[in-house]
């Protein structure tokens, strides 16, 4: 769930307003493909329930994901074919949201595109970080105050993650009298 915090964080009420207006809410069964590796996808997701497993046909199964998570957002910003595959790891739903969609808006709207550059940044940060953590590069933990540690939120990040809860149930909320796909 904090990894849609992080996102909606760095965005304006607005902004997710505007999400949960274009994007379209789809319902996913078990095993079903979301995005296929090696295959040039259209959009990003955001996952609103369930999980998701994220998988590399030459390892298997990388990483499971739950609620709040968002995947599609690397082939977004760098327009190259996803390095896995996402599957539904039993019933979900996510807002998918088109890269046209989101880069028409940035047209429109140049300080949306800085929002959402931001908050990918972040996330994508806070992903390398995790996928350093887990094969162990670097030194172990430590305690140092000024380390951030696994599942913790940096500071600056803090301040709006109330914010971004409340965005996130406004978004279910009004994807809630939205019609599935």
């Amino acid at each position: 769930m904090r990894k849609v915090l992080v996102i909606l964080g760095q965005l304006q009420d607005s902004d997710v307003e505007w999400m949960a207006r274009t994007g379209i809410k789809r319902a996913f069964g078990g095993g079903d493909t979301i995005i296929e590796e090696g295959v040039r996808g259209d959009s990003l997701f955001v996952l609103l329930e369930g999980n998701l497993r994220i998988e590399d046909s030459k390892i298997g199964t990388i990483a499971t994901l739950g609620t709040g998570e968002i995947v599609g957002e690397m082939s977004f910003v760098d327009d190259a074919p996803p390095s896995a595959s996402v599957i539904a790891d039993g019933e979900c739903s996510v807002l998918e949201l088109s890269h046209a969609a989101l880069e028409s808006r940035m047209e429109d709207d140049p300080a949306f595109g800085k929002r959402l550059y931001k908050a990918l940044c972040f996330f994508l940060a806070d992903r390398l970080r995790g996928t350093v953590r887990r094969f162990g590069y670097g030194q172990v933990g430590s305690l140092r105050s000024d380390d951030v540690m696994e599942d913790e939120l940096d500071e600056r990040l803090l301040d709006n993650v109330s914010i971004a809860g409340e965005r996130f149930d406004r978004m279910l909320r009004t994807l809630a009298t939205a019609r599935a796909e």
